[in-house]
């Protein structure tokens, strides 16, 4: 169940990791992402668009086309995903909506979600993606 990210960031974070995962220089097919990940192969092509816009990934079209990280793996944040799919807001924002939530106008939840939301965002922003291959592929070899 997702709590913080929308479907399409999660499956924009495993596209990405998947495609870390290739060797270097690689082109994978968007139908191969879709196939491995079991993703709907439409919601992979959004992904991918969002993804390549916002200079993560890039593209070779033709027959023997297919996508690839746009830079080093140890470049790319988790955080990077994020911003590029569901942005930052989640991390300046109340997490039950209230406009003028505040630390002197706090709501029901806002220490607790305070804190998580920091460590969340110091996870995302500490992780790259080349610190977690090894994961990735022991992940994807299960699915």
């Amino acid at each position: 169940m997702t709590v913080i990210f929308s479907k399409k960031c999660e499956y924009g974070m495993q596209a990405v990791l998947y495609l870390a995962a290739r060797e270097k220089g690689t082109l994978v097919s968007a139908d191969e992402i879709s196939k491995v990940l079991k993703i709907p192969r439409e919601f992979v092509s959004k992904i991918l668009q969002s993804l390549r816009e916002s200079g993560l990934i890039s593209s070779s079209k033709g027959k023997s086309g297919g996508f690839s990280l746009a830079k080093s793996a140890s470049r790319i944040k988790l955080i990077d995903v994020v911003a590029a799919i569901d942005g930052l807001d989640m991390f300046d924002s109340c997490v039950l909506g209230f406009q003028e939530c505040s630390p002197t106008h706090p709501c029901p939840v806002h220490n607790t979600w305070g804190s998580l939301r920091t460590q969340t965002y110091d996870m995302l922003t500490s992780e790259t993606i080349d610190k977690l291959k090894e994961k990735t592929l022991h992940k994807i070899s299960s699915l």
